[in-house]
């Protein structure tokens, strides 16, 4: 049996605010995927988008499929 959790990563308003874009920290990114591979979730797939606020900014995002087996048949 498993489970799929989807995720938005994406950075804070701040940056995209100040410079137009934001584009998302590497570093923080990879804390979060460690986080979630410590927890039992893998990635199965991630897509990046660029996505609008405030009509006149934009921001990098990634959206993550996780899975995670909870129980082996």
């Amino acid at each position: 049996m498993v489970e799929y959790k989807v995720v938005i990563y994406q950075e804070g308003m701040l940056g995209s605010l100040l410079f137009g874009a934001s584009k998302v920290n590497p570093v923080k990114f990879s804390q979060f995927l460690n986080e979630n591979a410590r927890q039992g979730w893998r990635v199965v797939t991630m897509e990046k988008d660029i996505r609008r606020m405030l009509l006149f900014f934009s921001r990098e995002a990634y959206v993550v499929v996780m899975v995670k087996v909870l129980k082996e048949s």
